[in-house]
C-alpha cells in the first residue's frame, strides 16, 4: 500500500507542521512521528523541532496542561490514567506535575462523586458487596486514585 511519498525541503516541513501543531496543542513525539512519516532526516527533524519550540509553535508545558484539562473536563478521566497517557507521549515527570496542576481538587472529587452516582444507578447487582466492587473497578478503570474511589463507594453504597 506503500505509494511514492512527495519528499519535502525542510521549509516545507516546517510549514505543514506548523499548521500540524496550530490545529491543536501536540506533544514533541507527535511531531517526531509526523516527521518520521514525511521522511525526513535526524538533522532536519532536529532543525524543525528547534523552529517550532522557538516559535512557540511545539511547548510541551502548554501541551500537557491542554491535555489534562480536555481528558478531565470531556472525558472525565482520573488522574492515574492522564498521568500514563501523557507518559506514553514521553512527556516528562515535571511537565506531567504541571500539567495536573489545571486540575482543582474540588472539581476532581464533584467529578468522581457525579461518575459514581451515575453508574451506581445502573449497577443490578443485589449484593451490596458485588455492587461496591463493580463501581469501584469502573472508576479505577477510569484512573482514580483507589484512597478516593473506596471513600466514594463506601460513601454511595450502604
Amino acid at each position: 500500500m506503500k505509494h511514492d511519498q512527495k519528499s519535502y525541503t525542510v521549509q516545507e516541513a516546517l510549514q505543514k507542521l506548523m499548521h500540524y501543531c496550530a490545529y491543536r496543542d501536540r506533544s514533541q513525539k507527535e511531531v517526531e512521528d509526523k516527521l518520521d512519516e514525511l521522511r525526513m532526516i535526524p538533522e532536519a527533524k532536529e532543525k524543525i523541532i528547534i523552529s517550532l519550540m522557538q516559535e512557540n509553535f511545539l511547548n510541551e508545558e502548554r501541551f500537557a496542561r491542554s491535555f489534562v484539562r480536555g481528558k478531565f473536563r470531556i472525558k472525565k478521566w482520573g488522574r492515574i490514567k492522564i498521568t500514563q497517557e501523557l507518559k506514553k507521549k514521553e512527556i516528562s515527570a515535571p511537565i506531567i506535575k504541571l500539567g495536573l496542576s489545571e486540575i482543582k481538587e474540588s472539581d476532581y472529587r464533584k467529578t468522581l462523586y457525579e461518575l459514581a452516582e451515575k453508574k451506581v444507578e445502573k449497577i443490578t447487582e443485589p449484593n451490596a458487596y458485588k455492587k461496591k466492587k463493580k463501581l469501584a473497578d469502573h472508576l479505577l478503570r477510569r484512573g482514580y486514585e483507589s484512597t478516593l474511589v473506596f471513600d466514594c463507594v463506601n460513601e454511595i453504597i450502604d
